[in-house]
């Protein structure tokens, strides 16, 4: 695995100012089909909805799961189980209702310490297990993690991160704080998970700007041996808007939605303080992974900016049931941050 990596930091060393190539494949669309909106200060089975920075399908039973990246702050770190009445082809307000919400329990059997998770993509494999991702707090050296779950929020497994990701004391190596693995997703034949980081590790080149993207990692872990097989650089696009002067800005790779073991749609999300209307830049991509490590491909495949409507935080993404024509169906959700100017979007796409 040394050569490997040492052979993605070269790849990354290469490409932090060339642009991406263009992913082929067969073509793809997506169409809008309406959004829900559940306001922030919302509450279920004494627990504060919010934060939904990433979602899952479970076909067997009908449901989604969001999670929550609430750090164990508000209240333990966990999930929603909700439906989506989407069965006349489309999304409206008063379509999202919550079902259940599951405790996430640390390793040792105990629901996480306040700030010691900062939980971010879930996915459901074909076992039923949960794949959940944790960024970690880069400042804090709590280092950023994989693992498996089961559907009662019970720990299962880790799976290795490496050392190049760890967070270091002087910031000269690993995830940078509140960019590290904000996504997750399984293929359809199940053997693959699949996360990123949200932007490049320190020794792999800078963070986003206006001026410049950002070379992301993809990690691709094979679930039957419990091992990472294989990582691509992903190269970010610029920060959307400019910020308004000495303020936060971000753009980042939050979702990926495999749709095989080589093209996959990502998500990429911008913000900046200051910038015009809610300050969010929303983009999906059609992404192609070559063959062996390398640089993924990636054509633009829908700027959320073209639905003419407000956009929150939006972060996650997940393949739902059959619509009623036929298509595969494409929910997002959005991360409202707990915060009143804020609030938790569903949207519903079908997949062409």
């Amino acid at each position: 695995m040394r050569s490997k990596l040492a052979a993605v930091v070269v790849v990354v060393a290469t490409l932090v100012f060339a642009a991406p190539a263009v992913a082929k494949g067969p073509p793809v669309g997506l169409d809008f089909l309406g959004q829900a909106i559940v306001p922030t200060g919302t509450t279920f089975n004494g627990t504060t909805v919010g934060g939904l920075s990433s979602i899952t399908y479970d076909p067997q039973r009908g449901v989604y799961y969001a999670l929550s990246d609430d750090p164990s702050q508000l209240q333990a770190a966990r999930f929603y189980t909700l439906g989506l009445d989407i069965g006349d082809g489309r999304l409206s307000d008063g379509d999202v209702h919550f079902q259940g919400v599951t405790t996430l329990l640390a390793p040792s059997g105990q629901p996480y310490a306040p700030f010691s998770i900062d939980p971010e993509g879930l996915a459901l494999t074909k076992d039923r297990e949960l794949i959940l991702t944790s960024e970690g707090f880069t400042n804090s050296l709590i280092d950023p993690f994989v693992r498996r779950y089961a559907l009662d929020g019970s720990f299962v497994a880790s799976l290795p991160v490496p050392q190049a990701f760890l967070p270091t004391a002087d910031h000269s190596s690993g995830v940078r704080p509140n960019l590290a693995f904000e996504s997750a997703g399984v293929p359809p034949n199940g053997r693959f998970v699949f996360t990123a980081t949200e932007n490049a590790l320190f020794q792999d080149g800078p963070a986003a700007t206006v001026a410049g993207g950002s070379p992301s990692r993809i990690l691709r872990y094979d679930l039957q041996q419990g091992r990472l097989d294989r990582q691509w650089v992903y190269m970010t696009d610029p920060v959307a808007e400019p910020p308004a002067p000495g303020q936060f800005s971000v753009n980042g790779l939050v979702e990926l939605l495999p749709l095989n073991n080589e093209f996959m749609l990502a998500m990429e999300r911008s913000f900046s303080v200051g910038a015009p209307g809610t300050g969010n830049t929303i983009k999906i991509y059609k992404v192609a992974l070559p063959g062996s490590s390398g640089v993924a491909s990636k054509t633009l495949l829908l700027d959320l900016d073209d639905l003419g409507i407000p956009l929150d935080n939006v972060e996650g993404m997940t393949f739902g049931p059959r619509l009623p024509d036929g298509r595969r169906s494409v929910v997002l959700v959005s991360d409202n941050n707990f915060a009143a100017s804020q609030f938790t979007q569903f949207l519903l796409f079908a997949l062409d």
